[in-house]
C-alpha cells in the first residue's frame, strides 16, 4: 500500500488528488492537507470584486468532496518536512498544524512514500509597507478580499454618480509580481462596469505595473499573426488602453502604500507619488513557510527550497547571464534531485529564471515580472506528476516519468475585459510554448501558429463557460475528468 500526501488544495493540490484518487486503487491512501476549508475558483474572483458575482459562487467546501470520493482530507497547515523520517520513525513525514474550528493549534505528524508539495503561493502583501488589506490598499486575491473590495468599489460609483472626480489605480504592489494579468482583468472590468452604470467620465483609471511595456504580462510579450499580419502583444494591448481611455504606468515598483498615495520608483531610477481615491494592488508572491530537517535533525531548508520558499526540483538552478538562458533550463518532472518522492507542481515549484528580461533601477531595484505559473498549467503539471506517481507505485524502478515542461506546453488564457451576456467582452490568447524556445523558433521565441489572441464577446461566453465547466470539475462530478486542465 502506498500513501500519497498533498500539500495545499488550489488548481495543482486539487487536480493531482482527484486524479490520483481515481486512477490508483482504494488500498492506496491519498490525503489532502490544506489550511482553508473551502476551495476557490480564483480567476472569477475579478467578477466577486466588481459585484458581478458573490463570493459564495466561486467557492465551495472541500470536505464533502473528499469524503464523496475516498480522499483523507485534514484541514492544517503543513509546517515542517522529514523526508527521510527521524530516529522514532524512518518513513518519511510531513508535520502539519490544524486550523479546523475547535483544534486549532493541534500538531501531527502525517508519514507519506510521495509528497506533492502544491502548496501555492503565500500572498506576501509584507514586501511593499502598506500594501494590502491590512493595510491601505485592496486585494482580489481571495474571495473574502474581493468580496470587501467590491463593497469599496459600490462607495466610489456612488459618490461618482453624485458628480466626484476620482482616481482608480490598479496593478502591482511591487517591482516582482506575478499577476499583470489578473490586474489587467481588473481594469477592464472595472472601466466596464463604470461605462455600465454611467459614471465612468467622472473616473480616472490608472493600471501601474512592473511590466516593461504593455502585453508583456510575464511571459515577455507574444506574437499573434492573423490573416497573414503579424502584430505584437504591445501593439494588441495599447490598443484596447487608447479604445478605453485607460492610462498605463509602466516599469514600476511600489515602494510603499499610504493613506490615499502610492509611492513608486521606475525603472530609470525617478521615484514618483500617485494620489487615488481607490487602489487594487497585487502582491509579490513567495512559498509557504515550509522548513525541512534530515534524520539526524539538521536543518536541511535550504536543500528543499529556494531562498523565496519555493521548491526545488528538476531545473538549471545555475547562474548565468541572461544571453545563456535557455529552454531546456525548465523543469520537466518537478521532482526534487535530492528526494525524488517529493514533488512541487504549479506555483509551488522555484523558476530557474524569470520569461519577461530581467532589468534593475540604477538603485539595484528588480523591476521585472515574475514568470505565471497558475491556471492551466498548473493543472497540466499536477496530472503529469499524478500519472508519474501512479507508474511509481505500480512499477517501481521501472516507472516512466511524465513530463511537462513549461517551455513545451502550449497555454491558453482569457482575461475578461468586462461581464455581460449582451456587452461583455474578453481577450482570448494562447501561446506555445509558455516559456520561449528561441533555438527552435528564433524569431519570435514561439510558435506563430500556435499564439494567437483575439478580444470581443464571444471571449466573454467562453470565460463564463469555463467558469461552470472549472466548477463542475473541481467537485468530481459525473465525467469531471474529460474536462482538459
Amino acid at each position: 500500500m502506498a500513501r500519497v500526501v498533498i500539500l495545499g488544495a488550489g488548481i495543482a493540490g486539487h487536480t493531482a488528488a482527484l486524479h490520483l484518487r481515481r486512477m490508483l486503487g482504494k488500498e492506496h491512501d491519498v490525503v489532502v492537507v490544506s489550511p482553508s476549508s473551502r476551495w476557490n475558483w480564483i480567476p472569477s474572483n475579478i467578477w466577486v470584486g466588481v459585484g458581478k458575482m458573490t463570493a459564495d459562487q466561486v467557492v465551495f467546501p472541500l470536505a464533502p468532496v473528499y469524503r464523496r470520493t475516498g480522499i483523507e482530507f485534514h484541514q492544517a497547515l503543513a509546517t515542517t518536512i522529514f523526508p527521510e523520517g527521524t530516529a522514532d520513525e524512518p518513513r518519511p513525514q510531513v508535520e502539519v498544524r490544524s486550523t479546523e474550528p475547535g483544534s486549532e493549534g493541534r500538531t501531527e505528524r502525517l508519514a507519506y512514500d510521495y509528497l506533492i508539495n502544491a502548496t501555492g503561493p503565500t500572498l506576501n502583501f509584507a514586501a511593499t509597507p502598506g500594501l494590502g488589506p491590512d493595510g491601505n490598499s485592496l486585494s482580489v486575491c481571495t474571495a473574502s478580499h474581493a468580496t470587501e473590495t467590491a463593497g469599496a468599489l459600490e462607495q466610489i460609483v456612488a459618490e461618482l454618480a453624485k458628480g466626484a472626480k476620482k482616481t482608480i489605480v490598479i496593478g502591482t504592489g511591487h517591482g516582482t509580481c506575478t499577476c499583470e494579468g489578473a490586474a489587467f482583468e481588473y481594469t477592464f472590468n472595472v472601466e466596464h462596469e463604470l461605462r455600465r452604470r454611467g459614471v465612468r467620465d467622472n473616473a480616472e483609471i490608472i493600471y501601474l505595473s512592473n511590466e516593461y511595456e504593455l502585453g508583456d504580462f510575464g511571459v515577455g510579450g507574444m506574437s499573434f499573426t492573423q490573416m497573414g499580419f503579424t502584430t505584437s502583444s504591445k501593439t494588441w494591448t495599447e490598443s484596447l488602453f487608447r479604445e478605453r481611455g485607460v492610462k498605463a504606468i509602466l516599469r514600476a515598483h511600489v515602494q510603499k502604500v499610504e493613506p490615499g498615495v502610492v509611492h513608486y520608483e521606475q525603472l530609470d531610477g525617478s521615484v514618483h507619488t500617485l494620489q487615488f481615491d481607490f487602489a487594487m494592488l497585487l502582491p509579490p508572491f513567495r512559498g509557504a513557510d515550509l522548513t525541512a530537517f534530515d534524520k539526524d535533525g539538521a536543518d536541511i531548508t535550504s536543500t528543499l527550497f529556494a531562498p523565496n520558499g519555493l521548491t526545488k526540483v528538476d531545473a538549471d538552478y545555475t547562474p548565468k547571464p541572461y544571453e545563456e538562458w535557455s529552454a531546456e533550463d525548465w523543469p520537466t518532472t518537478y521532482r526534487n534531485p535530492t528526494y525524488p518522492n517529493i514533488f512541487a507542481p504549479g506555483i509551488a515549484f522555484a523558476p530557474p529564471h524569470p520569461i519577461s528580461v530581467p532589468r534593475t533601477s540604477p538603485s539595484g531595484t528588480v523591476i521585472t515580472p515574475a514568470p505565471p505559473r497558475t491556471g492551466m498549467p498548473s493543472g497540466i503539471m499536477a496530472k503529469t506528476v499524478a500519472l508519474t506517481i501512479k507508474e511509481l507505485i505500480e512499477k517501481g524502478e521501472q516507472a516512466h516519468a511524465h513530463t511537462a515542461s513549461m517551455a513545451r506546453m502550449g497555454a491558453a488564457c482569457v482575461a475578461s475585459a468586462g461581464t455581460g451576456l449582451r456587452h461583455g467582452s474578453a481577450a482570448a490568447m494562447t501561446m506555445f510554448p509558455v516559456v520561449p524556445d528561441w533555438t527552435k523558433y528564433p524569431t519570435t521565441g514561439r510558435d506563430v501558429k500556435g499564439t494567437s489572441g483575439e478580444i470581443g464577446l464571444a471571449g466573454h461566453w467562453i470565460k463564463a463557460m469555463l467558469h461552470y465547466l472549472f466548477l463542475w470539475k473541481a467537485k468530481a462530478r459525473p465525467l469531471w475528468f474529460l474536462i482538459p486542465e
